[in-house]
């Protein structure tokens, strides 16, 4: 085994604290990875606090994970060491259902394996990215091209996937009048990579102060949703909205935004389940769908997508031990717009 170290929660609604444990050695088709940065992510906090059920404790948190390659097993064919490689939001797969063979790892119809607060087929806890390393298999690591700054690239890894796979799967892209709800980690991404396909963005916001920011990162218009004249004004113009609140609130707010046949895309997991009026859909044939992250080949389209645009999140880089203080400033919406750890802080 070989000795690591991180930040881990000991248990639920309790602070981070520094944990020492061990990975796995490396195997024939794995690569171990020295990690240089972590993003954090919303569902970190949910995890950590055990907000969604079934966590498994002690919790090293992480999943947006870049670094260097420090050594690879005999049977590694796709990285060399001293490469620049990342890990997103999954480690493993059956490997052989109809949505792994599809390159859907991440609908596989077993269960993917979390890169965190997960078990792997052995059975063991899986550690996440607030560590010094990870080892993982070839086939579930990604390519990261050098030509961005790191630091921006770790949260493309869920945020940047998480937002590019729905603008595909439904194409959104010129011709297109697309609504981003929510100016958060999520929704800039969303802003910056429908912008980028050539779609008419406008951000809806409850936050008059975020049309400045929005307006740089991409999008057309801004719609402040508690300006009931606005809301009016943009009914039925909509083809899609992508919808990346965690929180609870009203999708009946948004639906009538959507013209015939319109898609309103979840991303975000409120943490009760909403009511839906079903008028608002019966009428116009609207749809409300979801999805999930990206499985390995769509992941690695996207990083090379943003790499050839310049497309990275906007992060403010914390070290390790302000990880609780971010998680508090997370939950305000204090941060513009993602935290990445700088793991040389550990």
């Amino acid at each position: 085994m070989i000795a690591a170290k991180g930040y881990a929660a000991p248990k639920a609604k309790v602070p981070l604290e520094p944990f020492k444990f061990e990975r796995r050695e490396v195997g024939p088709h794995d690569v171990q990875i020295e990690i240089q940065y972590c993003g954090v992510c919303h569902s970190d906090i949910h995890q950590v606090r055990d907000e969604w059920g079934g966590s498994i404790f002690p919790m090293v948190p992480g999943h947006e994970i870049v670094g260097k390659i420090t050594k690879v097993g005999d049977h590694v064919t796709k990285f060399k060491v001293g490469e620049t490689a990342g890990i997103g939001c999954f480690v493993d797969s059956c490997r052989h259902c109809p949505s792994c063979l599809a390159g859907l790892e991440q609908y596989c119809d077993v269960g993917m394996i979390g890169t965190y607060n997960s078990l792997d087929k052995g059975g063991s806890p899986t550690y996440g990215g607030y560590s010094n390393q990870i080892i993982v298999d070839e086939n579930y690591t990604l390519h990261i091209s050098d030509k961005l700054p790191l630091a921006g690239v770790a949260p493309l890894l869920c945020a940047g996937i998480t937002t590019y796979s729905p603008i595909m799967e439904w194409k959104m892209g010129k011709g297109h009048k697309v609504g981003v709800v929510g100016l958060g980690g999520l929704g800039h991404m969303a802003v910056k990579l429908a912008a980028s396909k050539g779609a008419e963005v406008t951000v809806l916001s409850t936050s008059p102060s975020k049309k400045a920011d929005a307006e740089k990162l991409g999008a057309h218009h801004f719609l402040v949703t508690k300006d009931a004249e606005q809301m009016k004004a943009t009914a039925g113009t909509l083809d899609f909205i992508i919808n990346t609140i965690s929180a609870q609130h009203e999708y009946n707010d948004y639906l009538p935004l959507l013209k015939l046949d319109g898609t309103m895309v979840l991303v975000g997991v409120p943490p009760e389940a909403p009511q839906v009026a079903a008028f608002n859909l019966i009428m116009k044939r609207r749809r409300i769908a979801g999805s999930l992250i990206g499985g390995i080949k769509e992941t690695q389209e996207m990083l090379d997508y943003c790499a050839e645009h310049g497309i990275t999140s906007d992060v403010e880089v914390i070290n390790i031990d302000y990880i609780n203080e971010a998680y508090e400033r997370m939950i305000k919406g204090d941060v513009r717009y993602r935290f990445v750890i700088d793991m040389a802080s550990l």
